[in-house]
């Protein structure tokens, strides 16, 4: 290589001439190449084509949505049905709910009091709809929600029970929810203000609760703001109607915690100035711990939210509580497997397998509603093949790994995550003392498309 004098540029030798390549005689349209001679791009395509359009029936070849397997069809001959059982699945006693709310019910009604099933959050994750049903059919005879697009839900399944809604932002539209006869919590004249603008617009009163703060400083009213509250509801006229005075109690589950009766003194007297304009409003404060514990908080209506779903509010053991689970959440095992001593499992090797074991895996995990530090001390539990088994490793996003020691198990088999404690197996309360947090978290956190809801006895 020489570099050009001044520049500094390196050049390099010249390359020999490549001979010139003989050309090819002019062939004769519709005449064969000479043999060797690769097919051209065009060529490719006629006979990919030419293959394709040879195939007899090519354009009915791919199957319709129809003819697809389903659960129950096999996927052809000498294969593997396809599986109707879901690989995870939360699945609901409906039966347990009217139960619940039979228990509820009847203690409200021997205070004079209807009860109000609260099926807010899509019925703490057992399903709105059909826990609402089976509420109304247990002896509700109103149903409680949070937003407005839950309450028109219940009425596009057809429920006309009463239904309250009680959380909203002063500049939603609220037209909707009173042409569908829902009820609307009230708790400020700026939220007032966009209530009665939707009752102009659909020509219907509103039907009102005036919410209240008496101690828990979230919703609801100030006191010292409550006068002002009662004067524009008066100004709207018949544009509203005051159905109730309600408010919500802060330490229910301390029954006799002195702040419980501060709270009910303060709801009589902001209940007091409206009927001294000469309103009769309703009242309702108890919810299920004080359905339970303080018939004198009954009043007009209760309000059970946790309990309907037989979650103890006082955190007693299921064996002790009158009220029964609904909710199951379990899967199917995925894989069995015999594993060596001394091989790690899940992430990071937390756990080592002391001996020669079978491990079982479960196709569940914080994706679904499986808390990655529920097994963080070792201590998740689930119920398999009969017995209450250890899960081992950590909780991954998809699957849990359980030790079976020498036991038989399956692919298949269910392995219950938590339930009603049948055969000692774990329960939503197991769950929220591992994690130091409550069952309502618990319950309304298993979720995602993988998990399968299902209403056992919805037609009993």
């Amino acid at each position: 290589m020489s570099s050009l004098p001044g520049t500094g540029q390196s050049t390099e030798p010249a390359r020999p001439t490549e001979p010139a390549r003989p050309t090819e005689p002019a062939r004769p349209p519709g005449s064969a190449p000479p043999p060797g001679t690769p097919p051209t791009k065009a060529q490719l395509a006629g006979e990919h084509q030419s293959r394709v359009e040879a195939r007899p029936g090519t354009e009915a070849q791919l199957p319709t949505k129809a003819q697809l397997p389903t659960e129950a069809q096999p996927h052809g001959e000498g294969q593997p049905r396809v599986e109707a059982q879901p690989r995870a699945e939360a699945a609901v006693d409906l039966g347990a709910i009217r139960q619940n709310v039979a228990l509820l019910s009847g203690l409200a009604r021997e205070s004079g009091a209807e009860t109000m099933a609260v099926v807010k959050a899509d019925g703490y994750g057992h399903g709105a709809v059909e826990v609402g049903r089976a509420a109304l059919a247990g002896g509700a005879t109103w149903l409680g929600v949070c937003t407005i697009e839950e309450a028109l839900e219940l009425r596009e399944a057809g429920i006309t029970a009463p239904v309250l809604s009680w959380l909203h932002l002063p500049d939603e539209d609220f037209a909707p929810a009173i042409a569908a006869d829902v009820d609307l919590s009230v708790s400020s004249v700026r939220h007032l203000a966009g209530v009665l603008d939707a009752a102009r617009r659909t020509g219907r009163p509103a039907r009102l609760h005036l919410k209240i703060d008496t101690g828990l400083s979230r919703n609801g009213c100030q006191p010292g703001d409550w006068p002002e509250l009662l004067d524009a509801v008066e100004k709207a006229g018949d544009e509203a109607e005051v159905v109730a005075v309600w408010s919500h109690l802060a330490h229910a589950d301390q029954p006799h915690h002195p702040v419980i009766d501060t709270q009910l003194a303060r709801l009589n007297a902001a209940w007091g100035q409206v009927r001294r304009r000469g309103l009769a409003p309703l009242r309702h404060l108890a919810n299920s711990a004080a359905t339970l514990t303080r018939p004198d908080l009954h009043l007009d209506i209760v309000r059970p939210g946790i309990a309907v779903y037989g979650l103890d509010p006082l955190d007693r053991p299921v064996e002790e509580s009158p009220l029964r689970p609904a909710m199951e959440f379990r899967a199917r095992v995925a894989l069995v497997k015999r594993v060596p001593a001394g091989e790690g499992v899940s992430y990071g090797h937390e756990w080592t397998t002391p001996h020669d074991t079978t491990l079982a895996l479960v196709p569940v995990g914080y994706a679904d509603g499986v808390p990655r530090r529920l097994n963080a001390r070792g201590r998740m539990r689930v119920h398999l093949a009969g017995q209450v088994r250890p899960v081992v490793g950590r909780v991954c996003m998809d699957q849990v790994v359980v030790d079976c020691g020498e036991d038989e198990v399956h692919e298949g088999d269910t392995a219950v995550l938590f339930g009603a404690g049948a055969g000692g197996g774990p329960t939503a309360q197991d769950w929220a003392t591992e994690l130091g947090t409550i069952h309502y978290e618990i319950a309304t956190g298993v979720h995602g498309a993988r998990v399968r809801r299902t209403h056992l006895g919805a037609g009993e």
